[in-house]
């Protein structure tokens, strides 16, 4: 068993002349938009289920499986709702089936409770959710490797692809995270998930996601999805339904959509970014790698901007029961974070994603104060109070930070965004921030 010996605060001021009473003075900034936003959730969902043609082929009693994925998607419990009602009213037979690889450690149950956490329950939805990790192979890609899918989702007669749209945290391409990728790691389960990140070593995510998905269309009864794209505010900005054919060209459109909608930080360079909490509920890899931009993974080269020199973490969020994957992409946690990692689940996830790097441990501290200490020595930045800092709850809410006196002097003269006074900083008992967000 390793014992950690962590160094206090204490022992640590003084280390290259460094005090937190050389540190800037903080304020709070608040970005203020005004992207679109649909008024009705659930009315405009029953609407766009016309778009899907295949529904009007089913006969009555037609059992439906709607997929449901692991993100913390805020409209996306409503949507799936709205779903099960009108599918009801139709004269079928609507059900869900958990949709995420192998998030909730691969379990059905474990798949179940992630659904809960999202209230994404039986109750609310008003239909049974069927959970199993069990999977048949329905074809063989170019290169012999197999496309398994969902037993549940090739038993039902329809299944219905219902997902968000947006930038994927591995990859660019005209197709990312959205209804194809949830066809493939999604209904592929585990395994699917697995087979296809281990297939993408040697072409890419970018092309091995739509061959697959191509696979899938035809050879189960998938017939059409509903797609969400987000404002920068987390909030359904557009709810299309797509046919299952017309999913490889209207897909790349919502994407540019989304592209157009991502709430990016207001600012482009920090020295230290310190993240809140990370999670699967957040992003797949913990925090958002377009926010931070770091992605890590493969041979994929990173992003101009944001510029963030160093990043500290300080938790995990509750409802991805200890799967700190993302941790790998800072530089330092608080000994919190680490207390309450479970490594089976990461461990899962990263034979799942292949992105080992993602799941280091990395620098560990007892407390905010020493881990501000640990990270401004490693800056490059000689005067503490010249450090760039931003701290944010997560990469969900860029848009509200706590921002050290360089950064909220820039951030003052735009019109967009609210500076609040300029307070020094403030630690409690245990050395930990009294940085405090309205509703967090």
């Amino acid at each position: 068993m390793v014992s950690l010996d962590i160094p206090s605060p204490e022992r640590l001021e003084g280390v290259n002349d460094l005090s937190i009473g050389q540190f800037p003075r903080f304020a709070r900034a608040q970005r203020h938009r005004d992207p679109p936003r649909i008024a009705d959730v659930s009315a405009t969902t029953q609407a766009v289920l016309n778009d899907i043609p295949a529904f009007d082929d089913l006969k009555s009693g037609a059992e439906i499986a709607i997929t449901a994925g692991s993100r913390g998607i805020h409209d996306m419990p409503e949507v799936l709702e709205a779903t099960v009602t009108e599918l009801q009213n139709r004269g079928f037979v609507p059900f869900v089936i958990p949709a995420m690889g192998s998030h909730g450690g691969a379990t059905a149950q474990g798949q179940r409770e992630v659904l809960a956490s999202y209230n994404i329950t039986e109750e609310r939805l008003g239909c049974e959710i069927r959970a199993s990790m069990d999977t048949e192979i329905v074809a063989e890609d170019d290169e012999g490797w197999p496309v398994p899918v969902s037993s549940v989702a090739l038993n039902s007669d329809a299944v219905l692809l219902a997902n968000r749209v947006k930038l994927h945290t591995d990859f660019r391409g005209d197709i990312e995270s959205g209804l194809t990728k949830m066809a493939v790691v999604g209904l592929g389960k585990q395994r699917g998930a697995e087979v296809m990140h281990n297939a993408a070593l040697n072409r890419g995510l970018g092309t091995i996601i739509p061959e697959r998905a191509t696979l899938i269309f035809e050879n189960s009864p998938v017939v059409g999805g509903i797609a969400l794209v987000e404002n920068a505010n987390d909030r359904a900005a557009i709810i299309k339904g797509v046919p299952v054919e017309e999913i490889p060209e209207c897909e790349p459109e919502l994407l540019d959509r989304s592209r157009k909608l991502f709430p990016g930080l207001p600012v482009d360079h920090l020295d230290l970014l310190i993240i809140d909490e990370i999670g699967k509920d957040i992003s797949g890899t913990g925090m958002d790698t377009n926010v931070v931009g770091r992605y890590m993974f493969d041979d994929e080269p990173e992003p101009e901007n944001p510029d963030i020199k160093r990043i500290a973490v300080r938790g995990i969020t509750e409802a991805s029961h200890g799967n700190g994957i993302g941790m790998g992409l800072a530089e330092f946690v608080h000994e919190d974070l680490v207390a309450d990692l479970n490594l089976a689940d990461v461990y899962m996830n990263i034979v799942t994603s292949g992105e080992p790097a993602r799941a280091r441990i990395p620098i560990v501290a007892p407390c905010d104060r020493t881990l501000l200490i640990l990270a401004a020595s490693v800056t490059g930045v000689r005067n503490p109070a010249n450090l760039r800092v931003g701290y944010i709850v997560n990469t969900l809410r860029p848009d509200d930070l706590y921002v050290s006196e360089p950064v909220a002097d820039e951030l003052e003269s735009r019109e967009d965004v609210t500076v609040s006074e300029r307070e020094q900083l403030a630690f409690d008992e245990t050395g930990d921030f009294k940085f405090c967000f309205d509703d967090h």
